[in-house]
């Protein structure tokens, strides 16, 4: 039987939340430093990293680094139903098969995309995420959290409040097989270079305003890299047998029509 127990994560996650539904946390008022926090909840201060990095990615705060009243984490806005939909939704696709998670990916990401091209949306932001992917000292972690900040931005643009929350729902699952297949890659620089070019292939067919493209370059983009992913994976290496397994069902399903 899996452990349901939540993350440690989902601990600060859990406590964020009822600060701000209890009214002692709103808009402009500044998390309590990671430190003192990770002592009150007993975790460690990764845990309060990575909370705080899904508080960004769902735009509840902003971050700035340095010293003084203006470094460390600030509210921005409160979610709109609070986080209890997304942290149920977080620790569900924990458990769901990969084939699943990648067909809805595919299901929704290629709606957003359809829709952007069809839309004068603002991508003012999507652009800037391209120029810091673009840095030469960027580990594949640092790498791939942006990927998952650019893909995560077309959501929120397309304005469909539903789907956005959704993908930053499947993040953490989306991420684990991302990450897990960057390790194994022969060749990371070509493999993120690849996923550059493609990043702008879709914020181009976007700006042209052509669905179908738009469309087309995200199903092959996210397929194309987990095909990659289950080719570098070992059969022989049993740790990674599950892992292996739920990325070839992934391709199999997200290529059925």
């Amino acid at each position: 039987m899996p452990d349901s127990a939540p993350r440690a994560w989902q601990v600060v996650l859990e406590r964020i939340e009822a600060d701000l539904r209890d009214g002692r946390l709103g808009p402009g008022d500044r998390l309590t430093p990671e430190r003192e926090l990770a002592a009150q909840l007993g975790v460690g201060r990764s845990s309060v990293r990575e909370a705080v990095r899904v508080l960004e990615v769902l735009g509840v705060v902003r971050t700035a680094t340095g010293s003084g009243p203006s470094a460390g984490a600030m509210i921005v806005t409160t979610p709109r139903g609070g986080l209890a939909a997304f942290l149920r939704l977080q620790v569900a696709a924990n458990g769901f098969p990969l084939s699943d998670v990648v067909r809805t990916r595919v299901v929704l990401e290629c709606d957003v995309a359809e829709r952007l091209a069809r839309s004068d949306a603002d991508l003012t932001e999507i652009a800037g995420i391209l120029e810091a992917m673009d840095a030469e000292s960027l580990d594949p972690v640092e790498f791939l959290a942006l990927d998952a900040r650019f893909h995560q931005a077309l959501a929120e643009a397309s304005g469909n409040a539903v789907v956005s929350a959704m993908m930053a729902g499947l993040r953490s699952s989306i991420e684990a097989y991302t990450q897990a297949g960057a390790a194994r890659l022969d060749s990371w620089t070509a493999t993120s270079d690849r996923l550059r070019a493609e990043h702008r292939h879709i914020v181009d067919a976007v700006s042209r305003g052509d669905a179908d493209s738009a469309r087309e370059r995200v199903r092959a983009h996210i397929t194309d890299y987990y095909t990659e992913v289950a080719q570098a994976l070992s059969p022989s290496d049993t740790a990674d047998d599950a892992v292996g397994d739920a990325v070839r069902a992934a391709v199999r399903a997200s290529a059925t029509p």
